[in-house]
């Protein structure tokens, strides 16, 4: 080979490498990853409102319940076995969260259980957990099925779902004059004062949730926890509605669609799963995993397990 061929070829194998970098750096998101496949990008309309405002409100409105319902004695103490189980379950899925929001990073993770007969969880935009009793005891949730729930509930505060929705609102039925607010562009007082409320009572929608299923998936997936968890949960919900969805269902009943969505996406989390560090400590016992998920009857429970922290007088 002359040396100008030489050259050439050389020259031609520089500009490649540099391509495919500039690709990597560019877009790297669109390269091949291990996981569900959701679309990267946040919807526009989350923008339109200021994160650090959103999170800052749910802070507060947190903080609010918290007080109030410690006040009226509804507030499980920080050594409760259920709150001991729920932090443990949550400290393993946090650090699984910084590839979906980089703001998770700056975010003080909170964990609360209220006292009450209500199926519902949620987390709020900024990291804020809160869990009614009702749905770990009346469903007899296994600690696969709790981390199907909370991985949903972070995906939900991850994937800012909250604040598209507030975005929604502010562009459709508010007006320009508290989006000018929002926007820096004067008062934004009173809004700042609705904003707490409106986060516990925003509904989601069907693209929301399908999306907060498969993220939660994964995270728990990674996280240790059995995805094929989230199948008997499905089924647990659809048992205990009884044709009316509780509130944790409202806008995402258990219908054959949304297990059969689960069971598409088992392929892209099982192997995430299965070579997963597993949790050191179960509070749930036996540790049932794998098939017994797919053929078990709703509701059915093996019981507590032999762990102190679930041990009660």
């Amino acid at each position: 080979m002359n040396r100008s061929a030489f050259a050439l070829r050389e020259t031609s194998r520089r500009l490649l490498s540099l391509g495919v970098v500039s690709l990597a750096l560019a877009s790297p998101w669109a390269l091949a990853r291990e996981g569900v496949d959701v679309n990267k990008q946040h919807s526009g309309f989350a923008r339109l409102v200021p994160a650090d405002q959103v999170e800052a409100a749910a802070q507060q409105q947190f903080a609010q319940m918290a007080s109030q319902a410690k006040a009226q004695n509804a507030l499980l103490p920080e050594n409760h076995p259920q709150v001991v189980r729920l932090k443990a379950i949550a400290q393993r899925i946090i650090p699984y969260t910084l590839e979906w929001n980089s703001r998770a990073r700056q975010w003080q993770w909170q964990v609360m259980v209220l006292n009450s007969k209500e199926l519902n969880a949620f987390c709020m935009p900024g990291g804020k957990i809160a869990f009614y009793t009702g749905i770990l005891e009346q469903l007899k949730l296994t600690d696969d099925e709790t981390a199907m729930i909370m991985g949903h509930e972070m995906a939900h505060a991850l994937r800012e779902h909250a604040r598209e929705r507030m975005g929604k609102t502010s562009a459709t039925q508010i007006g320009a004059s508290l989006l000018s607010s929002l926007l820096g562009l004067g008062s934004t007082g009173d809004t700042l004062l609705n904003m707490g409320g409106q986060l516990l009572t925003l509904k989601f929608s069907r693209a929301n949730e399908s999306e907060a299923d498969l993220v939660g998936m994964e995270l728990a997936a990674r996280a240790g926890y059995d995805p094929r968890a989230g199948i008997s949960l499905w089924k647990k919900m659809a048992a205990a509605s009884k044709g009316a969805p509780p509130q944790w269902l409202s806008t995402h009943p258990a219908s054959g669609t949304r297990i059969q969505e689960m069971e598409t996406a088992m392929p892209q989390v099982m192997p995430l799963y299965e070579r997963a560090a597993k949790p050191s400590r179960r509070y749930d016992a036996p540790a049932r995993t794998g098939s017994y998920y797919l053929t078990q009857e709703p509701l059915a429970f093996w019981g507590r397990g032999s762990s102190p922290l679930l041990t009660r007088d």
